[in-house]
């Protein structure tokens, strides 16, 4: 079954597409599509829920501070330092406000009084459909985190902003998702 362009597909068309895998958290589908040239490729697309990435900022005497948390990623074998993240794959009608402040609190305890919405981000739109949003929680305080059995490892630990850039620049902090987060609240002068 040939699918028509979209005005905006770039002049690929779709002409079959299969789920090669799927579980509750991934879809995975081969796409046999026609390139513009008029030669026929394929792709492996990745189909996952939207996430949110938040950064959650403390005021201080000694300067803002970061929670950032870390946490074993099986995929790549190491642990990870990383802004809290996450998606609800079992709640697809929550607002993304929502699923903030639930995974903040889930995986930090921290509850914010309030929560920007920086901006949208695609995590890696060469081979995935997942997308997300950034945002800003200000107005924090600490309380016990309801980590899931999967998080069970996860760390909190507080930095200076100072410290968590420098930890971008010299490469401890290596997550793309909260690499962007940053830049993204940073452009928009939030911090």
């Amino acid at each position: 079954m040939t699918q028509r362009p979209t005005p905006d597909a770039g002049g690929y068309t779709t002409l079959s597409t299969r789920t090669a895998y799927e579980n509750p958290w991934t879809r995975v589908r081969e796409d046999i599509i026609l390139r513009p040239n008029g030669r026929e490729g394929l792709y492996g697309v990745v189909e996952r829920g939207d996430f949110v990435v938040i950064l959650p900022l403390w005021e201080s005497p000694e300067g803002p501070r970061v929670t950032l948390i870390r946490q074993y990623r099986y995929p790549i074998q190491k642990r990870m330092w990383e802004l809290p993240m996450g998606m609800w794959e079992n709640r697809p009608d929550a607002t993304p406000d929502e699923v903030a402040r639930g995974e903040l609190r889930e995986e930090t305890g921290i509850v914010a009084t309030e929560m920007r919405d920086a901006g949208l981000m695609y995590q890696g739109s060469g081979y995935t459909t997942q997308k997300g949003r950034a945002f800003l929680a200000t107005g924090l305080t600490q309380g016990s985190h309801q980590r899931e059995e999967t998080e069970e490892d996860i760390t909190c630990h507080t930095v200076t902003l100072a410290e968590m850039e420098a930890m971008i620049l010299d490469g401890r902090i290596t997550c793309m998702v909260t690499i962007a987060a940053f830049g993204l609240i940073r452009a928009r002068g939030w911090i």
